[in-house]
């Protein structure tokens, strides 16, 4: 589990196990129920910093998908001059929301954008929505992984810092509550997910560079 869901999670704990002791006193259905609500809401939020092991796809040519979730969209669109190919995974608040680096790879950007909430399966929250904009380098090109706020998630989490590497899987971010990731990569990426896929992030493959120019 990340750790801050401790800080998130054990307070709520606490909070219901206190009511359920008055409970045990009293016998009060409102502070049974409440009691009840606070331990749901405690699993709900424990369950959401979970921060699984991934077996790591081991190929060096391969991207491996940098989060949890659903596939919603691709579309061809232009990253600092570059006509670059764009996939969005949504992840829902029942996601694991740990973040991965999609390959073996330095850091050689991280630009924050403030920005609106929408809701995060839609394709404007890709334009509008508060991100961070990472730009992984690695042997065959360079990948770049927006970290995307939602209607829920207010805060995106960077562990990182510019100028690391990092290898291909290991934990780089996370952002809070329901929200997006999209992956932006060359043209020449051979893509082996489509919409409504559902991906995890470390293990799943989103596609290859190609090792040599095809015949």
């Amino acid at each position: 589990m990340v750790k801050e869901g401790y800080w998130y999670g054990l307070p709520l704990v606490l909070i219901a196990g206190g009511l359920a002791g008055v409970w045990l006193r009293q016998h009060g259905a409102f502070v049974l129920l409440l009691a009840l609500a606070f331990a749901v809401l405690a699993f709900f939020v424990l369950n959401f910093f979970r921060d699984p092991d991934r077996p790591i796809a081991q190929d060096p040519n391969v991207i491996v998908s940098p989060a949890d979730g659903l596939v919603v969209q691709f579309a061809e669109e232009e990253f600092a001059g570059r006509p670059m190919r764009r996939l969005s995974i949504f992840m829902s608040p029942l996601d694991v929301h740990v973040n991965r680096a999609p390959s073996a790879s330095t850091i050689r950007a991280v630009d924050y954008k403030k920005g609106s909430f929408r809701v995060a399966s839609l394709a404007i929250a890709s334009l509008e929505n508060e991100q961070n904009v990472i730009t992984f380098a690695g042997a065959d090109g360079e990948i770049v992984v927006k970290q995307i706020a939602g209607l829920l998630a207010r805060r995106i989490v960077f562990w990182k810092r510019l100028g690391d590497s990092l290898e291909r899987g290991e934990r780089f971010g996370m952002i809070k509550f329901g929200s997006r990731v999209d992956v932006l990569a060359p043209l020449a990426v051979e893509w082996r997910v489509k919409a409504g896929d559902r991906v995890r992030a470390g293990s799943s493959i989103l596609g290859a560079f190609h090792s040599a120019p095809p015949a």
